[in-house]
């Protein structure tokens, strides 16, 4: 009897579809399998950029381009079951194209930032581009530079229950040394699971720390602002920061700030206490305050625990995010003023979206005592972050 490997067969002929210039691809030849779709979403210097849809048993759909590795949308049910788009971003590719606010993608090569825009390795220096603080002239490095990751058309192909990226970073690439090979795997389960495993190989030594940028809002399509969310970091520890966001170099225990998250409690709790690190947070404006930290796991040691936790209340939906990084920096959409139009229409509003980014520290390459981000030639980047979600 002829045995058939039906999902051998379905990746077969998706691939088939594609090389053929269908638009939409649909693989799932098992119910095991989330379905996943692919269409034509604009150009990007005459090459084709894909939207990949992934579908999984329970309804949810996560949206990811493979430029820049951005997630467009991701839509869950709330505890009485109505679909709605938890990410913050746009609703067109022209928009993700001239898209200056991070909404959604994959940073790096090293997401955050980078003091002075340059770090030494083996007395070596490396001057990186500098695209972020200063007053009158950038200073510093933010999300790997001008044309990160995030302004990259990435080679993409379907895999079972969902996509792998792969882009090769060149040398001296905004400034980092070596060729440096990066593969991802963005995959979602029938459990409402949203698995990012990040590979990355490179030929000389160079620092690697990748993240996704998303927005979220888990009151869904964006009906109210993030400080009823009740936010929960395993933390008991943050790396102050300097007015530009750079870590000093500490680490501070939270007890007694409003940086304590390590039991769950609204985020408004806190937010407009009267505290430097606040104050930071606003940048030169001081109008503005909140978080825009990192906090450090209490009990890391390389394995994928779930260390952070967001719930909202009046739609039911939570988001537990599991990790392998050592800490996850907290944005509270401080600077959202309504200049930014989202989906449907909708101006961004003040704190209307947050951001949660697992990751090492900022400016690890220039802080000796923070976990090394170094890679070496024959070594391999290896790290997955997990996002589910669900109802309570």
């Amino acid at each position: 009897m002829l045995k058939i490997n039906y999902a051998a067969l379905a990746l077969s002929c998706a691939y088939a579809m594609l090389l053929s210039g269908c638009h939409q691809a649909d693989i799932n030849a098992s119910k095991n399998l989330v379905q996943v779709s692919v269409e034509d979403w604009g150009k990007a210097n005459n090459q084709t950029v894909h939207l990949y849809t992934l579908k999984n048993e329970q309804g949810m759909t996560v949206k990811v381009s493979d430029w820049g590795g951005y997630l467009q949308s991701i839509k869950v049910a709330d505890k009485n079951g109505q679909f709605e788009d938890v990410l913050v971003g746009y609703d067109s590719w022209p928009e993700y194209y001239n898209d200056c606010c991070y909404a959604g993608p994959i940073v790096g090569r090293f997401g955050n930032r980078i003091a002075g825009a340059e770090f030494e390795i083996d007395g070596v220096k490396y001057s990186l581009s500098a695209n972020d603080g200063g007053e009158n002239k950038d200073i510093n490095q933010l999300h790997g530079g001008f044309k990160g990751l995030h302004k990259r058309l990435w080679q993409s192909e379907v895999i079972p229950n969902g996509v792998q990226l792969s882009y090769l970073s060149k040398d001296m690439e905004e400034g980092y040394p070596g060729n440096l090979q990066i593969k991802l795997n963005i995959t979602l389960d029938n459990d409402n699971a949203l698995k990012l495993e990040y590979f990355a190989t490179t030929d000389k030594k160079t620092h690697v720390n990748l993240t996704s940028h998303t927005y979220i809002n888990l009151t869904g399509d964006m009906k109210s602002d993030i400080e009823n969310h009740i936010l929960q970091i395993k933390a008991d520890k943050i790396t102050p920061v300097d007015h530009y966001l750079i870590p000093t170099g500490e680490l501070a225990n939270v007890v007694g700030t409003p940086f304590d998250f390590t039991q769950p409690k609204e985020i408004a709790q806190d937010i407009r206490q009267s505290n430097q690190q606040l104050k930071f947070a606003g940048g030169q404006d001081k109008r503005f305050g909140g978080y825009d930290h990192n906090w450090v796991f209490t009990d890391y040691d390389g394995s994928l625990k779930n260390q952070v936790s967001l719930y909202e209340p009046q739609s039911g939906r939570l988001l537990e995010i599991y990790t392998q990084e050592p800490a996850i920096q907290f944005y509270s959409g401080n600077f959202m003023d309504g200049t930014m139009t989202g989906k449907q229409g909708k101006p961004v509003l003040f704190r209307y979206g947050l951001a949660l980014e697992p990751q090492h520290f900022p400016d690890s390459p220039n802080q000796a005592n923070f976990p090394s981000t170094l890679l070496k030639p024959g070594e391999t980047y290896h790290t997955v972050s997990s996002y589910k979600f669900s109802v309570k």
